[in-house]
């Protein structure tokens, strides 16, 4: 089995999964479904396919939901599997553009800080997966960064 790393992101729809070797993305996984349907499904494929050395997640901010199900399920695959979990901001994957977060409110990463703001209709920058994987970027504290908006 080749040895893989694996990027998440499920901060909303859709969901992307990167496979990379040798730190080069080779394969991507793109679906629609719930993070709590699809990521049991595909990693279940991924896991005959694979031998997974690491998976970086995306989070947040984003779906409150979305963060937690993506983490209680791939910290549940690292203490399993012994997988090493890594975390990444998710304007990582954005270019630190604004992301939705709810009603007109959206996230915005300024100065070091995550703040939110509305900002109207806004053409928002989709996630896209990098072509190479640089884990050093990223971090072994996993857990979920929950930005909770103001509710106006």
């Amino acid at each position: 089995m080749p040895k893989v790393d694996i990027i998440v992101i499920a901060l909303s729809s859709p969901i992307y999964i990167g496979v990379y070797e040798q730190g080069r993305l080779t394969k991507t996984l793109e679906s629609q479904e719930q993070s709590s349907e699809y990521l049991p499904d595909v990693f279940a494929s991924l896991i005959e396919t694979y031998d997974i050395e690491t998976i970086t997640y995306a989070n947040g901010p984003g779906s409150f939901m979305a963060i937690k199900m993506s983490y209680l399920f791939l910290k549940s695959l690292e203490i399993i599997k012994g997988i090493k979990l890594y975390a990444a901001l998710a304007f990582e994957f954005n270019d630190y553009s604004p992301i939705k977060a709810l009603g007109k409110l959206y996230f915005h990463y300024e100065n070091g800080e995550i703040l939110t703001r509305p900002l109207g209709d806004v053409a928002l920058k989709p996630m896209s997966l990098p072509k190479v994987l640089e884990l050093k970027k990223y971090s072994t504290l996993t857990e979920p960064n929950y930005i909770l908006p103001a509710v106006n």
